[in-house]
């Protein structure tokens, strides 16, 4: 064992648009919100992850909360660097060594990812004392957080909806024989109930409250076999500019969510048509796989089901099947011949 390697630690990141979560040790250390706040007049971050989701929506003019990554990909330079900085210095193992050690690191990217984007991931990541960086495709971490054996000849498609991206892909013999990234995710339902609800009751409601809509009383669709009750959902009027509260049902966000939900579908279908029939026969056995945090979506399992006709397994905690995947995949380096160098 080389002097390198002792003052080495591994760690395995899963950059989300919405969460960042790191693995250390085979535990997940890291798992927060993918968001920097920062000083206008100086530049400095003053917070990020959970401190700086408490301030979003809430900032004063001097305050502005940013995040960093836009669509799966690094949109603001300087604030996902310094977020990644600050989340390794919080690592339990690492925090308050007096030398910072050495970081052997595997990040997963969106599988539509450019050359430029990827070189952006992998300078961020040097920036923090990185000496390897190696990089794995989403649905390829996922397919393998999963518990998918990636390296058998045997085909197995993998959706995997996060926050900016939904990653739909066939895996077969340790790569992606088929793919496709689409940038209706997470986010874009969110959105899609802010303006159902500005235009369908004239509430305008921020960020956070959108988001807390979607995980109480999310729905792909109308009749769901559990009845859930409808919340409280308080905005601001847009005809008098009084705040006001209006209650909403799952029907109602299923509507909302109808033509995301439509596009997503139909990206599913055409990735199938362009599947090799021997793959497509085994994927008629084995089915689909769904993870990210939209696979926790109420009925959208059972909407896909009925689309494509194949079963469709959710992963039994699919918000962290990337980030697992990923490190497995950083201990199994040396084996794994699909990471990018």
């Amino acid at each position: 064992m080389s002097l390198f390697d002792m003052f080495t630690q591994e760690i395995a990141i899963d950059l989300g648009t919405a969460n960042t979560l790191i693995i250390h040790n085979n535990k997940i250390v890291i798992d927060q919100p993918s968001i920097v706040a920062i000083e206008r007049s100086t530049g400095k971050p003053i917070a990020v992850g959970e401190q700086a989701k408490h301030m979003q929506g809430k900032t004063h003019e001097d305050i502005k909360t940013i995040r960093p990554l836009k669509d799966g990909v690094i949109a603001d330079f300087h604030a996902s660097e310094h977020m990644i900085k600050e989340f390794i210095k919080l690592i339990p193992g690492i925090k308050g060594k007096f030398i910072q050690p050495a970081l052997r690191i595997v990040i997963c990217i969106p599988s539509g990812i450019t050359e430029v984007e990827k070189r952006a991931v992998r300078d961020s990541a040097q920036k923090v004392n990185a000496k390897e960086v190696r990089l794995i495709y989403e649905p390829m971490a996922a397919a393998i957080g999963v518990g998918i054996d990636v390296q058998k000849p045997e085909g197995n498609m993998i959706i995997d909806i996060g926050g900016g991206t939904t990653e739909i892909a066939v895996v077969a013999l340790g790569g992606i024989v088929c793919d496709k990234s689409v940038k209706i995710a997470g986010d874009v339902f969110t959105n899609d109930i802010a303006y159902f609800l500005r235009t369908h009751h004239n509430l305008y409601i921020g960020e956070r409250t959108a988001e807390r809509v979607k995980i109480e009383v999310g729905s792909a669709v109308e009749d769901l076999d559990v009845d859930i009750d409808d919340i409280p959902v308080q905005g601001r009027d847009l005809i008098t500019g009084k705040p006001k509260e209006i209650m909403v049902g799952y029907k109602e966000i299923a509507r909302a969510l109808d033509k995301s939900i439509i596009r997503i579908e139909d990206s599913v279908m055409e990735t199938l048509s362009l599947t090799p029939p021997e793959l497509a026969a085994d994927i008629y056995k084995t089915g689909i796989y769904l993870a990210g945090g939209g696979a926790l979506l109420r009925g959208l399992a059972d909407r896909l089901h009925k689309k494509t006709g194949l079963p469709v397994f959710v992963a039994e905690d699919p918000l962290r099947a990337v980030v697992r995947g990923t490190g497995i995949a950083l201990k199994n380096m040396d084996k794994f011949n699909f990471l990018i160098k």
